[in-house]
């Protein structure tokens, strides 16, 4: 059988807290390793383990992303999505800008073959992303 791991489930491993639900986390996971079936983590779980993270235990943006790169990176869990490649591929990401989310959206769009509209302007950064501005025009000029 196959399994996903929800946010609650993410915080529990890496915060060991409460530590009977961390025990019982770990024995999931291990489990399913042992059957050659890791669980499957998506981004939506890893963005809202991150806010998690820093919202509930105060931890630093630096820390939770490589609390979460160490967990998608040690075959304990199948990473679904962009997550990984973004936590891989930036550096600097606990004061990058765009962030942690927003890169992960643009990506996202990317695999999908789009491009990414947005408002933000620190997006300018990032290929196939067009900024809009109030006013402009759909398809631009």
């Amino acid at each position: 059988m196959n399994y996903g791991l929800d946010t609650s489930v993410v915080v529990r491993l890496l915060t060991e807290d409460p530590p009977h639900q961390a025990a019982a986390a770990a024995a999931w996971i291990a489990s399913c390793r042992a059957d050659g079936s890791p669980p499957v983590l998506t981004d939506l779980v890893v963005a809202e383990a991150y806010f998690a993270l820093q919202t509930h235990y105060g931890v630093s943006k630096s820390d939770a992303l490589a609390a979460l790169r160490e967990l998608l990176e040690s075959g304990d869990v199948l990473a679904r999505g962009q997550a990984l490649r973004v936590l891989r591929e930036t550096p600097g990401l606990a004061s990058a800008k765009p962030g942690f989310l927003d890169r992960i959206i643009h990506a996202e769009i990317a695999a999908a073959g789009a491009q990414m509209l947005t408002f933000e302007k620190s997006a300018a950064k990032l290929s196939g992303s067009i900024v809009l501005a109030v006013g402009d025009p759909p398809g631009g000029s």
